[in-house]
């Protein structure tokens, strides 16, 4: 299947959507932050990174761009707490990527993820 960074600062949703992922059949390496999630992009090429918006250290919009510098063809999923967040007021570039509002079923992520990187 498909090679994820999941990058989440939750210790405990990080884990269930680790699970998840890796039940469906996809490799995923998971990062607590997005500096640790940054580094890992410097020795591992991913299909998608699947980040949470707002963590400390380093968010999910910059570690998109840093993802996409490393990896232009690279796909991105955000997930987030803060429904009212419009990723392409943030940064247009980000218009077309998939936003997921928490609390979301697990199965409607592994369908977006499938639907993203199949």
């Amino acid at each position: 299947m498909a090679d994820i960074l999941l990058a989440e600062d939750d210790d405990n949703l990080r884990y269930y959507l680790c699970r998840a992922l890796e039940r469906a059949g996809h490799n995923v390496i998971s990062a607590s932050n997005g500096q640790e999630a940054e580094e890992t992009l410097s020795f591992h090429r991913f299909d998608l990174v699947l980040t949470d918006v707002v963590m400390p250290e380093k968010g999910g919009l910059e570690l998109a761009k840093i993802a996409r510098y490393h990896q232009p063809e690279i796909k991105i999923m955000f997930i987030t707490g803060f429904s009212g967040i419009l990723m392409e007021e943030k940064d247009p570039s980000f218009k077309s990527d998939i936003v997921l509002s928490k609390p979301f079923h697990l199965r409607d992520l592994i369908d977006e993820v499938n639907k993203v990187v199949l």
